[in-house]
């Protein structure tokens, strides 16, 4: 739900383990989408029940960029860009895990990308997230962020 990857959920680092240590992937994408559900509930702080309280990580991530989201004028841009902002930072997130940390540390070729889907039209745009050693994740993510503030 949201693209969401959390350090303790063990289904998704089982998942992303086995995809990086048993099938040897080069390439992990993280892929959210526009018009996602559980983004604008998450900007809209809807209640829902128990799911509010996985989507106050995306919660989280509205708060850190803020002054940005409010910036935009209306509520359509600010969802498209909070689906864009979660997807760069949930990349941050599974960049930091120790599956992916380990697998960069045994010199293997990984990378992550962040990208979005648009169901409208069928596109997949390039966030400009794509890291490959643990020493580019703070410069991938400002030059991610940078991008996201120019106009299309």
């Amino acid at each position: 739900m949201a693209n969401v990857v959390v350090h303790t959920d063990l289904n998704c680092l089982s998942v992303l383990q086995y995809a990086v240590e048993v099938l040897r992937a080069r390439h992990v994408i993280l892929c959210g989408h526009y018009g996602c559900g559980g983004v604008l509930a998450a900007l809209r702080d809807d209640r829902l029940g128990l799911i509010d309280n996985w989507l106050r990580h995306v919660q989280d991530v509205c708060g850190r960029h803020l002054d940005q989201l409010q910036g935009l004028p209306d509520e359509r841009r600010r969802h498209d860009r909070l689906c864009e902002l979660n997807v760069i930072e949930q990349v941050v997130n599974v960049c930091q895990t120790t599956v992916v940390r380990d697998a960069w540390k045994r010199g293997e070729s990984l990378s992550v990308h962040g990208w979005i889907y648009n169901l409208s039209d069928g596109l997949l745009r390039d966030l400009g997230m794509c890291v490959t050693r643990v020493e580019e994740i703070v410069g991938c993510y400002e030059a991610a962020l940078a991008g996201l503030s120019r106009p299309d």
